[in-house]
C-alpha cells in the first residue's frame, strides 16, 4: 500500500494519457476503475493473489520495460539517485544532461 495511497492524487493532475501503465503492486480496483472514468484503459499487470484476474493489454505492458530500463539507467548517476540538488529545477537539468548523454551511449 505504500506507493498506492497517493496514487489517485498524482493522477489526478495530469491530462488523461493514452493508457495507464503499472505493474502488479498498483493492481487494485480502486486504481483500475480511476483512469476508466477518465477514459483511459488501464494496463496494469495482474497481481497472483488475486482470484478474478482482470483483462490487460500486454503489448502495451512489455512497452513499459522501456521506461523501467531508462530508470534505472539513470539511477546509475550517482548525482540523480542520491538527489544531490535541492531545487527541482538543477535536479530537472541534472536529469536532462544525463539523459543527453544516455542517448550517446
Amino acid at each position: 500500500m505504500g506507493d498506492l495511497r497517493p496514487a489517485h492524487g498524482l493522477l489526478a493532475n495530469l491530462p488523461p494519457p493514452a493508457f495507464c501503465a503499472a505493474d502488479a503492486a498498483y493492481d487494485s480496483n480502486g486504481l483500475r476503475h480511476f483512469p476508466l472514468g477518465r477514459g483511459t484503459p488501464p494496463v496494469i499487470l495482474n497481481n497472483p493473489t488475486h482470484k478474478n484476474p482482470q483483462p490487460f493489454n500486454a503489448r502495451a505492458y512489455r512497452a513499459r520495460n522501456i521506461i523501467e530500463r531508462t530508470i534505472g539507467r539513470l539511477k546509475d548517476w550517482r548525482r540523480i539517485h542520491t538527489r544531490y540538488d535541492k531545487l527541482a529545477a538543477n535536479y530537472a537539468s541534472a536529469v536532462a544532461i544525463a539523459a543527453i548523454l544516455l542517448g550517446w551511449t
